[in-house]
């Protein structure tokens, strides 16, 4: 073979074209070994699953709550938070009832309605139904008192209350809700919380974001983990596939390496996507 022939052989095959198509990578990119060689499979990312079952749980009667991390009376050392996420309780409020005025500081709460109403009220004179759809951010900073009821005398208010530790001490309380329609959600990761308040989403006083996300059976969606970052992926409802392992309501998945994660929904699922340093 003539040394032009040679050179143009090698180039085509540095860039994939003539190789079979199993060694040319899509997703997660790794080192392809001698020319004309099958690649190594894509690398799985490794996850640690937290099972709803393995959540704690409290019945007050008007209240019925999941705790994901530790929170009031659960307390599991090995489950504290995941980063500068805190709490994700999963809560159900019976009709009526709710959360007297009660106080916060230095804290970021997110709250994010899956069914029913939630009506909110505050020291800063915010007050508010929130809805499915919308995002709620509260920043305690200095301090807050507020309340939280559900706003039907007939209905189940079906809610997930979220807290971030904040990136600082010490900061104005301050108030943000906005809507996300379900086709902004729907086969996509819809962006709602982030540091800088980018596309539209509320912001809170952390490096962190925060996607939504609706999936049809069969439907996937694929989230790229960066560099030096983590994810935490909660099925809000429904059920999802990750990398082989089937994920129901209330379960959740961490990942803390960098990486494409590509989500199926199994059933009609419903995800947030936590973004982390």
């Amino acid at each position: 073979m003539s040394s032009k022939r040679w050179a143009r052989r090698s180039l085509l095959t540095s860039l994939g074209i003539g190789l079979p198509a199993a060694a040319v990578m899509s997703g997660m990119t790794r080192r392809r070994g001698l020319a004309g060689a099958p690649a190594d499979p894509p690398k799985e990312l490794s996850m640690i699953i937290r099972r709803s079952s393995e959540r704690g749980h409290a019945d007050h009667g008007w209240l019925r709550s999941f705790h994901t991390f530790s929170f009031a009376g659960y307390h599991d050392p090995a489950h504290m938070g995941f980063g500068a996420l805190r709490v994700i309780n999963e809560d159900r409020v019976q009709p009526g009832k709710g959360f007297g005025t009660h106080p916060h500081r230095d804290m970021e709460i997110i709250s994010y309605v899956l069914d029913g109403g939630l009506e909110h009220r505050d020291s800063m004179g915010n007050g508010s139904v929130i809805r499915p759809g919308d995002v709620q951010r509260m920043s305690a900073g200095t301090g807050v008192t507020h309340s939280e009821f559900n706003a039907s005398r007939s209905e189940l208010v079906h809610f997930l209350q979220i807290w971030i530790v904040p990136d600082r001490r010490g900061i104005a309380p301050s108030y943000e809700q906005k809507a996300f329609p379900e086709a902004e959600r729907r086969g996509k990761l819809r962006l709602v919380a982030s540091r800088d308040g980018r596309a539209g989403s509320v912001l809170v006083h952390q490096d962190m974001n925060l996607y939504a996300s609706l999936l049809g059976a069969g439907e996937p969606v694929r989230y790229e983990v960066p560099a030096a970052r983590r994810a935490w992926i909660h099925v809000a409802r429904g059920s999802v596939e990750i990398g082989g392992a089937r994920l129901d309501a209330g379960d959740a998945a961490a990942v803390s390496e960098a990486g494409a994660l590509d989500i199926v929904g199994k059933d009609p699922a419903e995800l947030l996507v936590f973004d982390l340093a």
